[in-house]
């Protein structure tokens, strides 16, 4: 049907923003020789991608009613592949810093959109299902990029994963501003439209937010410092790479089987409870002898399969006609945690010389989306006014 073909569409576009997000980190080591940059400056660099989110995801969504879903996420992908192209030419680290923040534009408005155009094409259908599939697209660039970014850079250079995730965006944008087109039966939003969103609106986008925030900040930890784990265990840079890299590939399936238990059987807090325990087991094997295959395995598998049924509960919590808005509010929230967390967790792996201190802070986070979710469907399933 129409809208699967989309879904393909958008995820094959969406991966982009996973391979772009993961050059810092999978070059990490190299930038700190060649830029003179310590790990909380890495930190920072990973956070830099996600802080134009925290400034313009409320007015991205509210220029949604000017402009077309399709024109913003082929001007965020051009965007990401600009910042890609700067960073790789960087001499300095105010340069690559540049690039890092131009990209996270793109991310910005690339992500907000292919959010929105899945809960515009799959609302009332599988939209659980079909959230997990996007979602998985993340995780799935992630994952060439742990492994294919460290190769690019041992044999070509520190610059050649910039470069590679650029022309990967561009062929993004193209193939988006092809082939995309909106369902027949979406509502329009004029640029006049002054609709709003209801109380109980803004308390499910608010927690649907914090989830999400908590659950990916937890999640870009364990790629960030889960293979520091690893090396201290023995094991080389590219090994520990691929072993983390490991439970990235697994929830690309994980994830869309819980996103079809949750659309078929309900349950989504329980299944949300067992996957948060499972997550926070998984990072307390990592420092565990010969434990980092099993531990990758149960992350991928069951820690991190509730991807896609937490971010169903933004298209879930909102009227087709604020959903641009709503998505604004849902990513401003999204970005603080995701600027903020890395140099944090930087910050502990330099005052305790252990990279299990940022683990902690992961634990904790993951911990924090099970109340959560409670919250989520108490509010959700409580009469009050304006009910979404």
């Amino acid at each position: 049907m129409m809208r699967w073909r989309i879904l393909g569409l958008l995820f094959l576009a969406r991966i982009g923003l996973g391979f772009h997000f993961q050059t810092v980190a999978s070059v990490g080591d190299d930038l700190t020789v060649i830029f003179g940059i310590d790990y909380v400056g890495i930190g920072l660099m990973i956070g830099l991608f996600m802080a134009p989110g925290f400034v313009l995801a409320l007015p991205a969504g509210y220029w949604g009613r000017f402009v077309s879903d399709r024109i913003m996420v082929v001007f965020g992908l051009g965007a990401l592949a600009l910042g890609g192209a700067i960073s790789s030419m960087a001499s300095e680290s105010w340069g690559l810093g540049t690039g890092r923040i131009l990209a996270g534009i793109g991310f910005l408005f690339t992500t907000l959109y292919l959010t929105k155009m899945v809960a515009d094409w799959f609302e009332g259908h599988e939209i659980a299902t079909a959230m997990s599939i996007i979602v998985m697209s993340w995780p799935f660039g992630i994952a060439m990029g742990q492994i294919g970014h460290v190769w690019l850079a041992q044999h070509f250079g520190w610059q050649a994963p910039f470069q590679v995730a650029s022309l990967y965006c561009l062929i993004a944008a193209l193939g988006v501003f092809l082939f995309y087109q909106a369902p027949a039966d979406l509502p329009r939003v004029q640029g006049g439209s002054r609709a709003t969103m209801t109380k109980k609106e803004w308390r499910l986008v608010l927690c649907a937010a914090t989830a999400w925030g908590v659950f990916n900040a937890a999640y870009v930890i364990y790629l960030s410092f889960g293979p520091k784990i690893l090396e201290g265990l023995g094991q080389s840079t590219i090994a520990a790479a691929g072993i983390i890299s490991i439970g990235s590939w697994i929830m690309i399936i994980s994830g869309a089987v819980c996103g079809q238990i949750v659309d078929r059987f309900g349950g989504r807090t329980i299944v949300l409870t067992v996957c948060m325990g499972a997550a926070i087991t998984a990072l307390l094997l990592l420092s565990v002898p010969n434990a980092g295959f099993s531990a990758s395995v149960l992350f991928g598998l069951v820690g991190m399969a509730p991807a896609g049924v937490i971010m169903a509960l933004a298209g879930r919590a909102m009227r087709p006609d604020v959903r641009a808005l709503g998505m604004g509010v849902f990513f401003t929230i999204y970005y603080a945690f995701m600027l903020i967390t890395p140099p944090l967790a930087g910050a502990l792996l330099e005052a305790t010389g252990t990279a299990q201190a940022p683990i902690w802070l992961a634990i904790v986070l993951f911990a924090a989306v099970v109340p959560l979710g409670f919250a989520y469907h108490h509010i959700k399933t409580t009469p009050c006014d304006g009910a979404a």
